[in-house]
């Protein structure tokens, strides 16, 4: 079996599915990446039993078909040590000797054979496709990821829930601490279902797909797990078993205290205030008809800082404790040049608006306060 390829594409296809593979592996066959090669297609999977993601390269003049594994981390270090040249690899698969030659050079791997290799699970029963740009679906994501929870004892937060109605999809994630629901009702899935995202295909999703493209993103549904695929590249990965609590009932409804502040004068600020905030990370914001005064002190090194911004402020005077780096997050997450907050009293959440929605689309964000 023999084929020829660039190494820099090589790299980047590999690169892009290793981030499925986890450091610890039940099966020491997961370690690895499976190459599969059949005509002149040249198929790579890792997989870490939950997650798998495969990706095919064209490897025009190739001879022979089979399969093998090659070590992860050996592979990926050679290529990255490589200029980008023409690789040619040798594939005995009678006793599994890999030989890849290029230029200056020759390497010798003896790889495992690929018959080891974990297959795919069978699709089950109630499948739906549907069909989202790279640009839809890398939104939701990137709305919403930052907000996943990572505690184990409640599983169902570890994911981005994605509710989906007929004429729209809301992606919703929450640590408990924060919640984000971010809807777009631009889109039609003409459909009705929900599951769990785990983080780990989200993000992988997120680096993949190109943001700003319209190609679609064909998503097959079934009873437990779904399989994307976009261009090169078709990831697949269980959801979260679990069910999600109703996110709008947690959402205040009345919140009369109101604030638009320029996004990026507040986030500056922010930054800055922190760098004196204790442990804790505790920042006050006073609000009255001053505008905002941010304040944070560290007592046990004698540091404090305080700053003032110009903002619209309605509502009586208050004073909230947020943590920074939850409002820094959340900042950094609006994108709209102008951020609306609406307030109710200290012990109750603030929600973070953009003050121009885009069209179709609507941005939420529940951030819960600290204690003063």
């Amino acid at each position: 079996m023999r084929f020829n390829i660039q190494s820099k594409l090589l790299l980047s296809h590999l690169t892009a599915v290793s981030k499925v593979i986890s450091n610890k592996n039940a099966y020491a066959i997961l370690d690895n990446f499976l190459f599969e090669l059949g005509g002149e297609r040249l198929v790579v999977t890792g997989s870490d039993m939950e997650t798998r993601m495969t990706t095919s390269i064209e490897v025009p003049g190739a001879e022979g078909e089979g399969r093998f594994a090659v070590d992860v981390k050996r592979m990926l270090n050679l290529l990255r040590e490589l200029p980008d040249v023409g690789l040619t690899f040798e594939v005995n698969l009678d006793n599994l000797e890999v030989t890849i030659t290029y230029l200056n050079g020759q390497f010798n791997i003896t790889a495992f054979n690929g018959d080891d290799y974990p297959l795919k699970a069978q699709g089950g029963e109630n499948q739906q496709v549907l069909v989202l740009s790279e640009k839809d679906v890398c939104e939701g994501i990137m709305h919403s990821l930052f907000a996943v929870g990572t505690d184990e004892m409640h599983p169902q937060f570890m994911g981005i829930y994605w509710d989906i109605k007929p004429d729209s999809i809301t992606f919703v994630a929450s640590d408990s601490h924060k919640l984000v629901r971010f809807t777009k009702s631009n889109i039609t899935p003409n459909t009705e279902r929900s599951f769990i995202l785990p983080s780990k295909p989200a993000s992988i999703l997120n680096t993949v797909l190109d943001k700003g493209s319209s190609e679609p993103v064909h998503i097959t549904l079934e009873d437990g797990s779904a399989t994307f695929e976009a261009g090169a590249y078709i990831l697949s990965c269980r959801f979260i078993n679990g069910r999600y609590p109703d996110y709008n009932k947690v959402i205040p409804q009345d919140s009369p205290k109101t604030v638009t502040a320029d996004r990026l004068t507040l986030l500056t600020a922010m930054r800055r205030v922190s760098i004196f905030a204790s442990v804790g990370g505790l920042v006050k914001l006073q609000l009255g008809e001053g505008g905002m005064k941010l304040t944070a002190q560290d007592l046990d090194h004698a540091t404090s800082a305080e700053e003032r911004i110009q903002c619209e402020y309605v509502g009586d005077d208050l004073v909230m404790g947020f943590k920074n780096s939850d409002i820094i997050e959340v900042l950094n997450n609006i994108d709209s040049e102008q951020v609306v907050i609406k307030l109710s009293d200290p012990s109750r959440a603030g929600i973070f608006l953009p003050a121009d929605q885009k069209q179709g689309e609507e941005l939420l964000v529940l951030q819960m306060p600290m204690m003063i």
